[in-house]
């Protein structure tokens, strides 16, 4: 079978860019690898004296490089105190704080927020909430 040699160059032409397009999905497939989960460790929670409906729990949480979550919100409040490395703390439309060893912020209810490590080093805190009984953690926001 004769083929014309425009014929040959365009398909040689398809052949490389169907390489190059595959080649960049999967390079994109792999640029979007989830970051590594949060490490929390809970000291404990009980219910909150003198108000039974809601629970004071202290947690420490080690955040690996790269790690953060999606903007929530609690139904109750919050604070952290970072013990090592950088926590990067947002509230929904404000603009970014970086916290320090050291630094500590509180989240007030229902405060849409997020926490990130942007960092190449693991970042540890520790948290106290007291939060409403019996409702979820936390909620998208």
């Amino acid at each position: 079978m004769f083929k014309h040699p425009r014929e040959e160059f365009v398909n040689k032409l398809i052949v490389g860019a169907v390489l190059v397009a595959t080649g960049m999905a999967a390079v994109a497939a792999w640029s979007q690898t989830p970051a590594p989960p949060f490490q929390n460790h809970r000291y404990f929670t009980m219910p909150l004296e003198k108000d039974p409906t809601r629970e004071v729990g202290l947690q420490s949480v080690t955040m690996p490089p790269g790690a953060g979550n999606e903007f929530h919100r609690h139904p109750g409040e919050q604070w952290t105190a970072v013990q090592e490395g950088e926590v990067t703390f947002t509230i929904k439309g404000k603009p970014p704080q970086v916290l320090k060893a050291g630094d500590y912020n509180y989240v007030p209810r229902g405060t849409v927020h997020r926490q990130q490590n942007l960092t190449d080093k693991p970042a540890r805190y520790i948290e106290m909430r007291i939060f409403d009984k019996g409702k979820p953690a936390s909620e998208p926001g």
